[in-house]
């Protein structure tokens, strides 16, 4: 071994061994360190910094007034704070705002002592007390500011893309989605018409909104809040020009079987002395920043109550509903021959065997399919969660490039039998989807 050899197997012996790792480091490491490494936005520094800002807020010795101007300053940082730095700072309300294990293990030991004794009531308050996190505190700090409310349903809308990789923020996710279902409860929620005659800002809301049936222009947007229509929004006190949902109206004389004339700009509005009908045509939730926060049942059972005072004389109410998850569906289970064939669907003459078969799968699909016990199509998820049931089944009844690209232009009616709901619900609850007898017909 040369005099170089050895020198440089003796320097490396002296080197402490590289640790490989196997992800990022965590908040605590680099709260421990001094360097910043390279794909990490804040320095150990400035991470200390922001996590003292952070505890600062929710300081106990601070009042709430001066709480709340903390929280605004870290609003205003935030504002203008980079993308990386912004996850950063998830990360540390993620990651440093948790319950103190040994106090939840030591109620969760008193919890478990009291059961079947007379103090058994108390310990589970000490339990839940004790499994709150200061996280959930810091979150109300930011509440009690004016702007606070709307600041985090977008912090958590910009946080949403990037749970999937990065599993340390679902414990922010999930503690934001649990207190805004509080906030957020239909109970404090103003149900709104809106019309024509709105101010214009919101009015612009539902065309940059609508997720189900784009809205094309002025003219487009002034039909669907004509007079043989309505739409109705749920709107919070925080966020009064806000629509956190919104669904579409028409009153019609029967049951829809094609969105094409419900959107056609130059059709007469229909006479409302005749319409016995209302139907459902699009429903939008607005704000990404609440997703798992629900209100569409009890969207439509106030639109129900509302409809039913202004036109007593509405017997039916159904929906107009696309199917989004059909196609990729098929693509999955569907023989190649029959794919084949349903690629020029609109072509298939109505006698075809491949039309009756398409619609057949279709009805298979929407009838028969669950996961996890719940309907495998999101819409129909949704609608026969709320107690509606499958009613019938519409050929080319979207011919958009969407409504093609989504289930082959079908569309499906949900119907709300309002002396059936419950009903619904259970057979639901049995695994068993409410469909009328004609879906049944078309997979038997």
């Amino acid at each position: 071994m040369t005099p170089p050899d050895w020198l440089a197997q003796g320097v490396s012996m002296l080197r402490p061994a590289a640790k490989t790792r196997s992800g990022p480091r965590s908040t605590q490491e680099r709260l421990k360190a001094t360097l910043r490494h390279e794909e990490e936005a804040m320095s150990p520094r400035l991470l200390r910094q922001s996590l003292k800002d952070l505890k600062a807020i929710v300081d106990p010795m601070v009042s709430e007034v001066e709480g709340g101007r903390r929280a605004q300053a870290m609003m205003d940082w935030y504002a203008a704070a980079s993308p990386p730095q912004r996850r950063d700072l998830w990360l540390l309300m993620s990651e440093r705002f948790v319950a103190d294990p040994q106090h939840v293990k030591k109620a969760q030991a008193q919890f478990a002592a009291a059961v079947g004794t007379p103090d058994e009531a108390a310990a589970e308050v000490l339990y839940r007390r004790a499994t709150v996190s200061p996280r959930r505190r810091l979150l109300q700090r930011f509440s009690a500011n004016p702007d606070g409310v709307r600041f985090m349903v977008d912090l958590r809308a910009e946080m949403q893309p990037h749970l999937k990789a990065d599993k340390r923020l679902l414990a922010l996710d999930v503690e934001m989605e649990y207190m805004f279902s509080t906030w957020f409860d239909v109970g404090f929620l103003d149900l709104r018409r809106i019309t024509w005659d709105s101010p214009a800002s919101l009015v612009e809301k539902l065309i940059k909104y609508e997720a189900v049936h784009d809205i094309r222009s002025w003219a487009d947007v002034k039909n669907r809040l004509d007079s043989d229509r309505r739409c109705y929004g749920f709107f919070h006190p925080r966020l009064p020009d806000e629509p956190l949902i919104f669904v579409e109206v028409a009153l019609m004389n029967e049951i829809a079987a094609s969105i094409t004339p419900l959107l056609d700009e130059g059709a007469a509005p229909a006479d409302l002395a005749r319409a016995t009908t209302a139907i459902f045509y699009s429903i939008s939730n607005t704000q990404t920043g609440l997703k798992g926060v629900s209100f569409g049942d009890s969207l439509i059972k106030r639109v129900v109550e509302s409809l039913k005072q202004e036109f007593p004389h509405l017997k039916h109410f159904a929906t107009l509903s696309p199917i989004p998850g059909l196609r990729a569906w098929l693509s999955k289970n569907a023989p190649p021959d029959l794919l084949k064939a349903w690629e020029r669907a609109d072509e298939l003459p109505e006698a075809a065997p491949e039309r009756r078969a398409l619609l057949g799968w279709a009805a298979r699909y929407l009838g028969m399919e669950l996961h996890e016990g719940k309907p495998l199509d999101p819409v129909a998820r949704f609608h026969l969660g709320n107690g509606a049931r499958v009613e019938r089944l519409n050929w080319a009844a979207d011919p958009s490039a969407k409504g093609i690209k989504q289930s082959h232009g079908l569309m499906v009616n949900y119907l709300y039998d309002l002396k059936r709901l419950d009903k619904h619900r259970a057979l639901l609850a049995q695994g068993k989807i409410p469909i009328a007898a004609a879906i049944k017909d078309l997979y038997l």
